[in-house]
């Protein structure tokens, strides 16, 4: 069994990993660190987790416990836990920030998208998971790039309130959010820079912008992104592509109708579909932010890592109602 550490337990990331590494097949849950929470049953952050498990919070981390930790501090606060560690921890580090994702920061760690770089992941010890939003958009695009056919690329994307994270502000509480929507971040989005970065690494003549619309939708999890550009592709033929290009992974599927958000909330797949208007390609794209956006790609992370099955523990049932 792998043993499996996570530092910054009491957050929604770090809940979703919880919930998943308990009926993970190959991998048990060793300790949870969460100085706010310290002492506490884990059940006191994570309520569905009542009756399920004895562990608590412990407050300081025990990586001396653990094969692999997951770093669930948030942003600006990973590289410090992680330098915390120091080279004496010959594990490996899985961390859900956007600390280690742009290149001028990442040190040694890999950037985890599987569909574009699982060798490379197969051989690290260190993780820089992608963020929710970057997922989704670089799924979207990747059979694309890969070709390195992309051209101006335009996006609007909408998203759950849980991808703010757990802690309150004034756009997340319910009477705020419900029944409400609202752009946030236009053109500006913390995940273009690592989405901009695998694109020019995958398409190198490929020297247009993201034009990225955020949007916060008035409900809890899951996300839709449509992506439309200029492509000479033939409906035929970008069907094709797609098609081809995912033929072959777990968890992203290519579909003829538009999907919704339904289809994918508690798992850790991708539906996309994709659709020829004259001279532009639309793609619509949809993930569980919580799930394929963060833990359950974590996880699927953690998979590749140590050569386990990549489904191991993954095969989570969707709520479609």
């Amino acid at each position: 069994m792998i043993r499996v550490g996570i530092i910054g337990a009491a957050g929604y990331t770090a809940g979703e990993l919880i919930r998943i590494l308990m009926n993970h097949p190959d991998a048990c849950l060793s300790f949870a660190q969460s100085e706010s929470h310290a002492g506490e049953p884990l059940w006191t952050a994570h309520q569905d987790l009542v009756g399920d498990t004895d562990m608590s919070f412990c407050k300081d981390a025990e990586p001396e416990k653990a094969d692999v930790i997951f770093i669930c501090s948030g942003h600006g606060r990973s590289k410090a836990a992680v330098h915390a560690l120091g080279d004496s921890y010959k594990g490996a580090i899985i961390d859900l920030s956007n600390d280690f994702r742009l290149k001028a920061d990442a040190e040694d760690f890999v950037y985890g998208l599987p569909e574009a770089f699982r060798g490379e992941i197969a051989g690290a010890r260190h993780i820089a998971n992608p963020g929710c939003f970057a997922t989704c958009i670089q799924l979207a695009l990747l059979p694309l790039a890969s070709r390195d056919i992309l051209s101006e690329i335009h996006v609007t994307g909408i998203t759950g309130s849980t991808g703010a994270g757990q802690k309150p502000s004034d756009t997340t509480n319910f009477s705020w959010r419900d029944g409400n929507t609202s752009v946030y971040k236009p053109f500006v989005h913390q995940h273009l820079g690592e989405i901009s970065e695998t694109f020019h690494a995958l398409a190198p003549s490929w020297n247009g912008e993201i034009n990225f619309i955020p949007v916060r939708g008035c409900f809890t999890r899951g996300m839709m992104v449509s992506s439309y550009l200029d492509c000479a592709l033939s409906q035929e033929e970008a069907s094709a592509l797609y098609k081809d290009y995912y033929s072959s992974e777990p968890f992203v599927t290519v579909v003829e109708d538009n999907p919704d958000v339904k289809m994918v909330v508690n798992t850790n797949k991708c539906v996309l579909s994709v659709h020829k208007y004259g001279k532009k390609l639309h793609i619509i794209s949809v993930i569980d932010n919580l799930v394929k956006g963060a833990s359950g790609q974590a996880v699927q992370n953690m998979n590749l890592v140590f050569g386990l099955g990549e489904t191991a523990g993954l095969k989570l049932k969707a709520t479609r109602f």
